[in-house]
């Protein structure tokens, strides 16, 4: 099948529809390049759809029609398929909003440019606000950032969706610098030590005073608090644990089958990762479509789960 550049939204009487999310810094838009998403819903008879990410989505699109709409659109297509930095939501900050404590609109453009669309071991959503009114949703995204009086408010492991999480307070600090190191320091160690799971579940997995204490260096004493509670079971099993349904998860050398989970299929042979995403998975690392049975996942993405079987077992094998 080949790769398109854009996500599957859905199959109807065997008719595959797709859409795009042009990248927009902080939801600002200029009215030429507006017009160019007006153009482009015209030409292919698509809709366009305001996302939570401050971003417009041209959904409806033809397989055949998605590369003719990054062109009109000139702009390279965005990464769809692998598990990246999302977006950078941003609230108007002092820029633009008389109750705006900090300029979250300077600082998100930076985590925006360093950021966006670099590889991560799951898909990573930035949220930052200008105050604690928080209309960038930052208690709810991997890592946010908000502003108060004094500074800024760093949190890291938040989540909407299916299991939802808040973040977890990691410090407060005075400048816009030291925010920006301590995001460097917080990405550096989640990509380096993490499995296929979101920042929340890795912070639950290993513990928040052990995460604290890694990025906030060798000052950091664990509050009593911190340590008094027990880390939660993580979203992503490892060999030995149980999985939801109470089977034993895939060890290394056992076959890949239908009804095989997708996040034991991931642990035991990470390098099928790329096949998975490669039939339209831009979600590994999701807990509601990790724990689907490959057959489950096959056919949501309308692909043959037998020939996707036989193709993980060849990677599988080496073959």
């Amino acid at each position: 099948m080949a790769q398109v550049a854009g996500n599957l939204q859905r199959i109807r009487n065997g008719q595959r529809r797709y859409a795009i999310t042009p990248r927009i810094p902080a939801g600002f838009i200029q009215p030429q390049t507006l017009q160019k998403f007006i153009d482009v819903a015209n030409t292919f008879h698509a809709t366009l759809k305001i996302t939570g990410a401050q971003r417009i989505m041209i959904t409806n699109l033809k397989a055949e029609d998605v590369d003719k709409a990054w062109e009109m659109l000139g702009m390279q297509p965005a990464h769809s398929v692998s598990n990246r930095v999302r977006s950078v939501k941003i609230c108007p900050g002092t820029t633009f909003c008389k109750r705006a404590k900090q300029d979250s609109v300077h600082l998100g453009m930076q985590l925006e440019q360093k950021y966006i669309s670099k590889e991560m071991p799951s898909k990573m959503k930035f949220g930052i606000s200008g105050c604690p009114n928080s209309c960038a949703e930052s208690i709810t995204k991997d890592i946010g950032i908000i502003g108060t009086e004094q500074g800024w408010q760093v949190y890291a492991g938040g989540s909407a969706g299916a299991h939802p999480r808040f973040a977890d307070l990691i410090a407060e600090v005075t400048t816009e610098q030291e925010v920006l190191d301590l995001v460097d320091r917080m990405v550096a160690y989640y990509k380096e030590n993490a499995h296929i799971e979101r920042m929340g579940a890795f912070i639950d997995r290993i513990g928040l005073a052990t995460f604290k204490e890694a990025v906030l260096g060798d000052d950091y004493v664990p509050s009593t608090e911190d340590t008094a509670a027990a880390p939660a079971e993580p979203v992503v099993n490892l060999p030995g644990m149980a999985n939801e349904k109470g089977a034993m998860p895939l060890e290394a050398g056992e076959p890949i089958t239908a009804d095989s989970i997708v996040r034991d299929i991931i642990e035991a042979y990470p390098e099928t990762i790329p096949a998975l995403q490669a039939i339209g998975m831009g979600c590994l690392g999701c807990p509601s479509s990790t724990a689907e049975p490959l057959w489950q996942a096959a056919d949501i993405h309308g692909f043959d789960v037998n020939e996707l079987v036989e193709r993980l077992e060849t990677i599988r094998k080496g073959a």
